[in-house]
């Protein structure tokens, strides 16, 4: 079942649809959730790129070796599945859960002033980076940055270099050496 088209500015993308798989309209799901499946627990989809979303129904879902796949309702046949390959699959931001008070989901942080503790402007965030280790902010320096930096990566540790993020003031302190 589509719905019609949303243009919905807080929908978050959690996954997209990769290459079609057999010839009965199933399609092969790219999952960006801790738990791959994990992405099935949200309804509706919005599927689409661009910010241009449509509501579509999964239909059923299943593992193919190490591989999720996927029937979207409607999809009958292989030709039909390939109009959907490379799009977006995202939900309605009200659809995630909440998070105790000292977690944070990256699209919130994103866009966000970051001071050190000596109140020197590092810049802004631009994207955060996953590592082995920890997740890591990148801080797109303002243009006329004193000591020439152009961006810095900052671990996302809170017991050691987040001190506090205020999300209603759109700031976050880091203990960070401006210089560095």
């Amino acid at each position: 079942m589509q719905k019609d088209a949303h243009k919905n500015a807080d929908a978050v993308v959690l996954g997209n649809i990769g290459a079609v798989y057999g010839i009965k309209g199933w399609v092969r799901i790219n999952a960006f959730t801790d738990e791959q499946e994990g992405i099935f627990d949200y309804r509706p989809w919005l599927i689409g790129r661009n910010g241009q979303w449509r509501e579509i129904e999964v239909s059923q879902w299943r593992w193919h070796n190490k591989d999720l796949v996927a029937k979207l309702a409607g999809v009958e046949d292989r030709d039909t599945a390939q109009q959907y390959t490379g799009l977006d699959i995202a939900v309605p931001a009200t659809e995630l859960p909440e998070l105790p008070e000292d977690e944070y989901y990256w699209r919130d942080l994103v866009g966000l002033d970051v001071v050190n503790s000596e109140n020197y402007n590092m810049g802004k965030v631009s994207h955060l980076l996953s590592t082995v280790a920890n997740d890591v902010l990148v801080v797109k320096a303002n243009a006329n940055d004193a000591f020439g930096k152009r961006e810095r990566l900052i671990p996302f540790i809170q017991s050691q270099y987040v001190v506090s993020v205020d999300q209603e003031a759109g700031r976050i302190t880091v203990d960070w050496p401006a210089d560095f």
